[in-house]
């Protein structure tokens, strides 16, 4: 079943990088941003994800915004990626675009 909200989408997403399921990144980023090499990093180890804001992306919306805090470690210790991701919903289906700027 496809993620039915923005959010349930960028927890998939967390998900499949914790696994390194590049497959499901690939499925799930929209076309018009998607990078073509979609590599997984596998000296990267994901260790906590954190909803900090969300701002529309249910499943009445066809927009929405996802404000997160994604904790890794690599090889140089523990670091944190806090974004505010961008998604749309495209043939009913939640995609995501991209950061959003501030």
């Amino acid at each position: 079943m496809w993620p039915p909200t923005a959010e349930a989408l960028m927890r998939s997403r967390y998900t499949a990088f914790s696994r390194k399921h590049a497959d499901h990144l690939f499925r799930t980023w929209h076309p018009r941003t998607r990078p073509s090499d979609l590599g997984v990093d596998e000296h990267v180890t994901w260790t906590g994800l954190e909803i900090l804001d969300i701002r529309a992306g249910s499943e009445a919306d066809d927009t929405g915004t996802v404000h997160f805090r994604a904790h890794y470690r690599d090889d140089l210790g523990d670091h944190v990626l806090e974004e505010n991701s961008a998604f749309a919903r495209r043939a009913g289906r939640w995609l995501y675009l991209a950061p959003v700027e501030d």
